[in-house]
């Protein structure tokens, strides 16, 4: 599943002002890209696409985006029968994406009307990232400058920009 690239670094950004390892990386992030990459590799992920100095509030969702697109996009490529979800798409039509999703994976239609009632609860009621917690955390804004330094990165994954249709190929649609 992804969604629209802004809103998912603003997500992360929200998210970093309740974590306190993701407040770490944003913050040792803007000192160095030495020290961004250290951070991600010390969460047993591959820290290579992350050796860049997070240079605003939203250079590291927007690279964690892009390195997740990316990564969905080269297994296309090579073969893998891989589809992609779009989260814009199933809140706009969830029952409708629901019978989609099960269909192809050879489950159930009849499970679609169950799987929406589960689309309601907040998975994270129970900890510091709560919607009820963060959506009061004011995010970042997106200048002219910021988002012409967050294209420039998108060019180099090959992922769609800021500001165009962000519809990767493979995408479920209803």
């Amino acid at each position: 599943m992804y969604r629209d690239i802004v809103h998912v670094a603003k997500s992360l950004y929200r998210v970093s002002m309740v974590h306190t390892f993701l407040r770490l990386v944003y913050v040792a992030g803007k000192l160095s890209g030495r020290l961004t990459k250290m951070a991600i590799e010390t969460m047993d992920y591959d820290g290579s696409d992350f050796c860049v100095r997070l240079d605003s509030d939203l250079t590291y969702g927007v690279r964690v985006s892009a390195v997740a697109s990316r990564s969905y996009l080269d297994m296309r490529r090579r073969g893998f029968d891989v589809r992609a979800l779009r989260y814009e798409d199933l809140v706009a039509h969830p029952l409708d994406m629901c019978r989609v999703i099960l269909e192809f994976c050879r489950l159930p239609v009849s499970l679609a009307e169950l799987a929406v009632k589960a689309l309601d609860a907040d998975s994270q009621k129970d900890c510091i990232a709560a919607k009820s917690i963060i959506k009061v955390i004011k995010e970042p804004q997106v200048t002219l400058h910021t988002k012409a330094n967050l294209n420039e990165l998108l060019k180099q994954f090959g992922i769609p920009l800021i500001g165009e249709p962000g519809i990767l190929e493979g995408t479920f649609a209803v």
